[in-house]
């Protein structure tokens, strides 16, 4: 599933490559993915040219003068930029633009399609749920998340409501970083836990970025980002020594998830009772 690093990857590159082309046709064959009738999608974009894209959460923003284009690759696919008469098989959207290149989305198991109009994205029903982006939320911002919660630190990370952009890929090795096991009551953390936490979710995310997110996604050439498996430091590496302590990494059952940890580093017996600020 695409995260934070893969749809920033993503924008960045459409940014590059998108702007000025005008939209010329649109094949949909999935209409499912559309929050609107594929007639009322395509008097919306077809004629419209683009003038910029950015993401918000797992959201990729196509700014475009018919209004906005909203994608999202759910589970995960491939949005890739083409000669027209050079298409992939597999499409469920294709945006055809007027220089003969055709913008083609493709979903492996769910995604969506979405139109909006112009200046009023966060009227979206589905990015109005969404909390602030991970790499954008300052410290300040990210200590007033924090207050009043109760539960494991690792579900509030996950829960996209709270703050966008962050999966099951990357959890692991942001929690390892702080130091912090995902079943951490949030109440326990001290501020220099909520510190090393907020310093470890853009380093993270950033250092992913940096090599053009992860390998099992693909740019708009089809060429796949340069964050393999080897990049993590204890994600899905079970087995494997802690890169710092040496001690084997294991796998643990977080609720409905599992998560990869190094028992020395991430220990919670032990953790604080007292509350951030407390004595």
């Amino acid at each position: 599933m695409p995260e934070l690093p893969e749809i920033v990857c993503r924008a960045r590159e459409m940014a590059e490559a998108l702007p000025g082309r005008k939209i010329r046709e649109i094949e949909v064959r999935q209409p499912k993915c559309l929050n609107v009738p594929v007639d009322e999608f395509r008097r919306a974009l077809v004629g419209a040219s683009i003038r910029g894209v950015r993401h918000r959460g797992k959201w990729l923003v196509v700014d475009t003068t018919g209004g906005l284009l909203l994608l999202n690759l759910g589970m995960g696919g491939e949005i890739l930029l083409v000669r027209s008469d050079a298409l992939p098989e597999k499409r469920r959207v294709r945006f055809a633009f007027e220089d003969g290149h055709s913008l083609c989305v493709n979903f492996w198991w769910f995604g969506y399609a979405h139109v909006a109009p112009q200046d009023r994205l966060e009227e979206h029903p589905m990015v109005a749920q969404l909390g602030p982006d991970a790499l954008e939320v300052g410290l300040a911002q990210f200590r007033k998340l924090l207050e009043g919660r109760r539960g494991g630190i690792k579900a509030l990370l996950l829960d996209q409501s709270k703050l966008a952009g962050i999966g099951n890929a990357y959890i692991h090795d942001i929690l390892f970083r702080a130091k912090l096991h995902p079943l951490r009551p949030i109440p326990t953390l001290s501020d220099e836990d909520v510190k090393q936490l907020h310093r470890a979710i853009h380093a993270e995310l950033s250092r992913s970025i940096e090599k053009g997110a992860a390998s099992y996604e693909v740019g708009l050439d089809g060429k796949p980002g340069g964050f393999s498996t080897a990049d993590l430091r204890v994600g899905y590496r079970e087995g494997k020594p802690c890169p710092e302590c040496g001690t084997t990494v294991a796998k643990i059952k977080t609720g409905s998830t599992a998560s990869f940890i190094c028992p020395r580093c991430q220990p919670l017996a032990g953790a604080r009772t007292r509350r951030r600020g407390g004595s």
